[in-house]
């Protein structure tokens, strides 16, 4: 939820803590498989240290994964002991499923979870949960990855943990350090929106959510940690590597064929910096421009290539004609779509037509060239050619950018959304509004993944 401001100023989300009398402010997930020996100690230490260390009310739930062992009889001895510690108990294992379970029924405004294990120092937890609480940031994260982090781990899973992080980043444009920290923290009115599109019930659930919530524009916070790897440690390595690689291609997939439903992830949080006219902020100018300069350079290589090709069987002067005109009408057709966001056939032979009278001034400085270049030389090499091509259109790129955005596109909207019946519209006040506290009806089903729509 985001707070109303003034509108030459950007918008701000709402301070925590926002829940009722009695209820927690922090509800912390600990997911257990057969922990009979650790559970204890772990609860009793975590319980210890919030007690002492955190201001506000708190709960610490143990989401007891199908255990075979005595982990439930632990768990529930817990909770009669300590009334800030409950139990629950899941049927499947599966970390994944442990924290949507327990997380979409929370009534505590932050969420967050850790292992076990407390392999995690556990003085970053209110650094973890304070910028949640304070309304910067929509996510937390624990990362072992960071410049300041201390961490003692043996060298396998330390290239383990870095490999995977480096093919997050090629792979899914993921920003965000360490994906499978044990130490991470959300908004609960983040999580009721993401936690429908997470498809994941296992190890890949963490990476899964940071990388829907990166690309619903959230914010996420990291937190350099103190680390210490647990030798005891039942995490299978290669199987559980395995499955991370799996769920990458699922979801690379899913994002390149377009089966995500990302106009549900876009700005569904409230007001956004974005969507407001600021005084004297151009509109959109640096999307832009780096939208024009990647279809530019790829426009400018399709040229070339049809030039060489033209100029084997014609001359210089027809072969850039022909090899302009038809990067002209690609490249116009890229920027209406990609640059300026328009969609749809509305406008599009005029824009069309426009774009041609781009391409004649761009076709008579390139061709000014050659006549520049032809009155010089009377023979000049295929290399020197290109080169004053290239300067050329160079500088018609300039003029070309100007004239989209101030003649052809001036005044292209940004993408419209068809809205979502499953979102609350947090564009505008509305004073129905259900007490934000209380289970919305309109929200999505926790437990309908994105692949159910397909």
């Amino acid at each position: 939820m985001r707070t109303d401001s003034s509108p030459g100023s950007l918008p701000a989300r709402e301070h925590l803590p926002a829940a009722g009398a009695g209820t927690p402010v922090l509800d912390v997930v600990v997911p257990v498989y057969n922990e009979e020996k650790d559970l204890g100690p772990c609860v009793r230490r975590l319980h210890e240290h919030l007690d002492r260390t955190f201001p506000y009310a708190f709960r610490i739930t143990v989401a007891d994964n199908a255990s075979t062992d005595g982990t439930p009889h632990v768990a529930a001895r817990l909770a009669a002991d300590l009334a800030a510690v409950r139990s629950v108990r899941l049927e499947q294992k599966g970390r994944g499923r442990a924290l949507r379970t327990v997380w979409s029924g929370s009534d505590a405004p932050v969420l967050a979870y850790m292992d076990v294990d407390l392999s995690t120092d556990l003085n970053a937890l209110l650094p973890l949960v304070a910028p949640l609480i304070s309304g910067h940031s929509d996510l937390a994260i624990g990362s072992r990855l960071a410049r300041s982090s201390r961490v003692v781990r043996g060298a396998k899973r330390e290239f383990i943990s870095r490999t995977y992080n480096l093919i997050l980043r090629g792979s899914l444009q993921a920003r965000f350090s360490d994906a499978q920290c044990g130490f991470k923290a959300i908004r609960r009115d983040v999580a009721r929106v993401l936690l429908p599109l997470v498809e994941d019930t296992g190890w890949f659930f963490d990476t899964e959510m940071l990388v829907l919530a990166e690309r619903a524009g959230c914010r996420i916070h990291e937190v350099p940690v103190d680390w210490v790897d647990d030798p005891d440690s039942t995490v299978h390595i290669v199987r559980t590597a395995t499955e991370d690689l799996k769920g990458v291609w699922r979801v690379g997939r899913a994002l390149a064929t377009g089966s995500l439903p990302l106009d549900r992830l876009t700005r569904p949080f409230g007001d956004d910096p974005r969507d407001r006219d600021l005084t004297g902020v151009p509109r959109g100018l640096a999307r832009q421009l780096v939208g024009f300069c990647v279809v530019g350079a790829l426009s400018t290589l399709f040229y070339l290539l049809l030039y060489s090709g033209f100029r084997h069987f014609t001359g210089s002067q027809l072969a850039n004609a022909l090899a302009l005109l038809v990067s002209a009408v690609a490249n116009t057709a890229a920027n209406r779509r990609l640059t300026f966001g328009v969609r749809g056939r509305g406008g599009a032979v005029r824009h069309q037509a426009q774009g041609l009278v781009v391409f004649g001034i761009g076709l008579a400085l390139t061709s000014g060239s050659l006549a520049a270049l032809s009155a010089a030389t009377t023979d000049p090499d295929h290399s020197t050619e290109l080169a004053v091509l290239i300067a050329a259109n160079l500088a018609a790129t300039v003029l070309r950018f100007l004239l989209f955005r101030a003649w052809v596109f001036p005044d292209a909207p940004p993408t419209t959304q068809t809205p979502d019946p499953h979102l609350p519209d947090s564009h505008l006040p509305d004073p129905h509004l259900p007490d934000p506290h209380l289970p919305d009806p309109h929200l999505p089903d926790p437990h309908r993944t994105w692949s159910d729509a397909r």
